[in-house]
């Protein structure tokens, strides 16, 4: 990766919580100084304080970048820390959900190259997968240097519009939290059928980061892996007429579920 521009003019990360720190753990293993980066953080943790990088001390003028990874309800009180970086030689980078573009720009102005991210808790794990999005003063190079940056922490995508950011939300962003309900709720079931709760809960944490890496890796579509594994009259064919429900299975049921999710980043976004 490369980090001139950051080495030369710094890099300012606002809050270095759980998706915060798993950025920053990325980029010190791909090699950017501790000595270029400014941590903006209340309650700065043990690890930050000794990684090298500078915490809570001052900061560059106009970094090369100043990326934003406070909560929603933190910005009123955190933003103005960088507002004197705004007008157009900083970029800045969001990973708060529910904010839009919009916000950013009234305290940075129109004129900043702003870009606006969604990232996946996988990210701690080097596995998440992050969608962009920019405002009109974002230039092509913004964006590559905004890739760079996430993919020290999984697969980064380009959206076409910010209206999509909230079917994203709803995919990705919440998605991982529908994963690790199937993977109770299959453990659940498996002790239904007799199994003991650690051996269940095993089982299914196992079939489903499995299945999840082939599905991932294999050049075949999910459909058609999922009728490689289902044997006419077997029993995975027992159990998918039960998931495939029209009305009561997983298509109608994650429809609605998503549809929500969509929904409450509409309603976050619009305040």
């Amino acid at each position: 990766m490369a980090f001139e521009e950051i080495e030369r003019r710094g890099l300012v990360l606002l809050g270095c919580g759980k998706m915060g720190g798993a950025m920053l753990a990325g980029w010190l293993d791909r090699g950017l100084s501790p000595a270029s980066v400014h941590v903006i953080d209340p309650k700065p943790s043990d690890w930050l304080n000794g990684t090298g990088v500078n915490v809570n001390g001052s900061l560059p003028e106009h970094p090369a970048i100043a990326l934003i990874a406070v909560k929603p309800q933190m910005m009123g009180d955190a933003l103005p820390a960088l507002a004197a970086m705004g007008g157009g030689e900083t970029l800045f980078v969001s990973i708060a959900a529910g904010t839009p573009i919009a916000r950013f720009e009234e305290v940075f102005g129109k004129a900043s190259p702003i870009v606006r991210a969604m990232p996946n808790t996988p990210a701690a794990v080097g596995r998440g997968i992050t969608a962009i999005i920019g405002n009109a003063r974002v230039s092509e190079a913004d964006l590559a240097l905004t890739e760079a940056l996430l993919s020290a922490v999984g697969q980064v995508v380009r959206l076409e519009v910010e209206g999509q950011m909230d079917a994203v939300t709803a995919v990705s962003g919440s998605g991982p939290a529908y994963v690790f309900h199937l993977i109770e709720t299959l453990a659940a079931a498996g002790e239904a059928q007799g199994l003991a709760p650690d051996l269940a809960l095993a089982l299914a944490r196992a079939t489903v980061a499995g299945a999840g890496a082939l599905a991932e890796q294999s050049d075949e579509t999910p459909g058609q892996l999922r009728v490689n594994v289902t044997s006419p009259n077997g029993t995975t064919q027992a159990a998918l007429e039960v998931l495939m429900d029209a009305r009561n299975g997983f298509p109608a049921l994650l429809d609605r579920a998503v549809a929500a999710a969509a929904q409450r980043s509409k309603e976050l976004a619009n305040g």
